[in-house]
């Protein structure tokens, strides 16, 4: 378990860094615009995700009664 907390330790510091590329994004505003993408990209997975869990819970009740 320790070895996880380590990598994930590593993997926040790497995504503290900027770039220029980083910079960009700031100074023209376009950021916001990425944040918005992602955060619409994640809310879609999960409420796929959810969905699907109730498929399959629904399915599985069926193959119990059955």
């Amino acid at each position: 378990m320790r070895k996880y907390s380590v990598l994930l330790t590593l993997i926040g510091f790497s995504a503290m860094a900027q770039t220029s590329m980083d910079d960009f994004f700031y100074q023209s505003g376009k950021i916001y615009v990425v944040v918005a993408i992602l955060v619409i990209i994640f809310c879609l997975l999960a409420f796929y995700l959810v969905r699907l869990d109730k498929k399959i819970t629904k399915l599985e009740k069926e193959q119990d009664e059955a």
